[in-house]
């Protein structure tokens, strides 16, 4: 055991160098850097400040329910909420959904089953949500271009419909649902409506030219948007804001039903952790709405420098009509296959050269349609200080990986004679991972991820599902004893 503060400290240190820069913009997914040091040192300094505290009841720490209080009035007034708006603060964007669809089916009173409708291209959080509170997840697919017929979906709400899921915008694609069409066919029926600006919620009111999607739009009864995204705060820190009161309390637990302290919550979790709350209340006080409008400039600015970028590149383009600061980069169907850039080589050549961006499986679709493989980037305010040297990069990994193709996933497949038609053997999917350079007890990542991205789109769902849990549970299981 080390009982060396210092060290401990030191090997954290060293640790944590190992990580992608959370700074500086050589990271294009996951994280959201403002390029603001006053920001940081104003959250490190929020947080300490409630390290001890329990969040878990406002009663006996005010200062939780105080902070919480005017986070969500802040939320409500940026994202068109009027006075019947109420709301909670959650700990990311999965538990505000969540939370959402628990709502929803608590409100329920359709026949039949319960079921969530929303297009292909929600996020995989309504997945879970549905997972976990026994909901079928019915999902209308989209165009090429990642973009929802509203006809498609409104024809398939139904009396089991318990909530109609949009997005502003879709993570996969950058598009902004046609949440007014949508919204208005759910109220006349009776449905709830949840749109997901988890992405959006907090940049989204500062870019122009958009249709309305927030919640001023007539029958929108709730709204998730994360203040760890465009809000600038540390992980993880979401609101949640519905509706009507009563439809909100559809998504508490409460009992009295055992012989210890009444328990009520709001949320998903009991205990937690008051800091990033109090993170997000102290830079949403500081900014205000003027900071935050100053603040989606450089973010306007550089995705409007990559579009053009990124489309002068021979072999790329940018997916659709991207609406906010994410872009989907799509391989060039217009150009022969010597011209042709694979998003996911493309993605790995970046991260060799320093920079990092996320790659996204083809998808099929229930309908059988086919969704490309695409590379997403995520543009913050300090992408523009590093335009340059990224556009740089971006042309010249493109030229590096031109007219090259991830190995054949099938192929591979067929090599190492695994049948995955059924349920595989003991072992395939290690095989599978070792096949792809990823061995040892403790596993490994492949230095290159293109090709396990194409074995996501090559196997069956539910196996590529498995081979990933493998995956992620190898990287953090207990050294071998």
């Amino acid at each position: 055991m080390d009982h060396d503060a210092q060290h401990i400290l030191e090997t954290l240190k060293a640790l944590r160098a190992q990580d992608a820069p959370t700074h500086g913009g050589h990271v294009m997914s996951y994280v959201y850097d403002s390029g603001r040091t006053d920001l940081d040192s104003l959250a490190a300094r929020a947080m300490e400040l409630v390290q001890p505290v329990n969040g878990l009841d406002p009663t006996m720490f005010g200062s939780v329910a105080h902070m919480e209080r005017e986070l969500l009035t802040f939320a409500r007034e940026l994202l068109g909420g009027d006075h019947t708006v109420t709301g909670t603060a959650t700990s990311g964007g999965t538990e505000s959904c969540l939370l959402a669809v628990k709502t929803a089916r608590a409100n329920h009173r359709g026949a039949g089953p319960a079921r969530i409708l929303a297009p292909t291209s929600i996020h995989a959080a309504f997945h879970k949500a549905a997972d976990y509170f026994g909901l079928a997840l019915d999902l209308v697919p989209v165009g090429h271009d990642g973009e929802l017929d509203p006809e498609r979906l409104i024809e398939r709400m139904g009396p089991d419909t318990a909530l109609v899921v949009l997005s502003a915008p879709s993570y996969p694609h950058g598009a902004l649902d046609p949440i007014q069409q949508v919204a208005a066919a759910a109220l006349e029926r009776g449905i709830d409506c949840h749109v997901d600006a988890c992405f959006g919620g907090w940049i989204l009111p500062f870019w122009e030219g958009l249709p309305p999607w927030d919640l001023a739009v007539p029958g929108v009864t709730s709204l998730s948007a994360d203040l760890h995204k465009y809000g600038y705060a540390p992980k993880g820190i979401s609101v949640l804001l519905t509706k009507n009161k009563q439809r909100q309390r559809g998504q508490f637990f409460a009992t009295t039903n055992w012989p210890g302290y009444p328990v009520v919550n709001p949320t998903l979790l009991g205990s937690k952790s008051a800091a990033p709350l109090a993170a997000a209340w102290a830079i949403t006080k500081y900014l205000g709405t003027e900071g935050y409008a100053a603040l989606a400039e450089p973010c306007k600015r550089a995705t409007s420098v990559l579009i053009e970028q990124i489309n002068g590149i021979e072999g790329l383009r940018v997916l659709g009509r991207p609406i906010g600061p994410l872009l989907a980069v799509v391989r060039d169907p217009e150009v022969d296959a010597d011209s042709g850039v694979d998003p996911h080589l493309w993605a790995d050549a970046l991260a060799a050269a320093g920079w990092h961006v996320q790659m996204q499986p083809g998808y099929r679709q229930p309908d059988g349609s086919w969704l490309e493989r695409t590379t997403h980037l995520t543009i913050t305010p300090v992408t523009e200080s590093v335009l340059p040297e990224l556009c740089t990069a971006l042309e010249r990994c493109a030229d590096s990986v031109r007219g090259s193709h991830t190995p054949d996933s099938e192929q591979v497949l067929s090599a190492l004679g695994i049948d995955f038609a059924g349920v595989p053997e003991p072992g395939a999917l290690q095989q599978v991972l070792g096949a792809l350079g990823v061995s040892g007890e403790r596993g490994a990542l492949p230095r290159e991820m293109a090709p396990l991205l194409g074995l996501v789109e090559a196997l069956p769902r539910d196996i590529s599902a498995q081979l990933l849990i493998d995956l992620l549970a190898s990287l953090v299981a207990p050294e071998p004893g």
